[in-house]
């Protein structure tokens, strides 16, 4: 069974796509109709808040080298 990798850029594109839409559905459903809430009351700042945690989600954390592995392993 052959194993493909996916590109690098793959996860992050998908966390922030998916930060952005929900970003916009929280302004969309939730959002402050009065114009006080300084990040739900506008739809490109809600989106742009969105995608931006969707970065800080999509960073790997960092993963041990194979190298590692096996020694702990042992």
């Amino acid at each position: 069974m052959t194993h493909s990798k996916s590109p690098k850029w793959l996860r992050p594109l998908l966390f922030v796509t998916g930060g952005a839409i929900l970003g916009f559905a929280y302004y969309y459903f939730i959002g402050c109709q009065s114009g006080a809430c300084p990040i739900t009351s506008n739809p490109w700042i809600s989106t742009a808040y969105g995608a931006f945690i969707g970065v800080l989600l999509s960073w790997n954390q960092k993963t041990p080298s194979k190298e590692n592995v096996s020694e702990k392993s042992n």
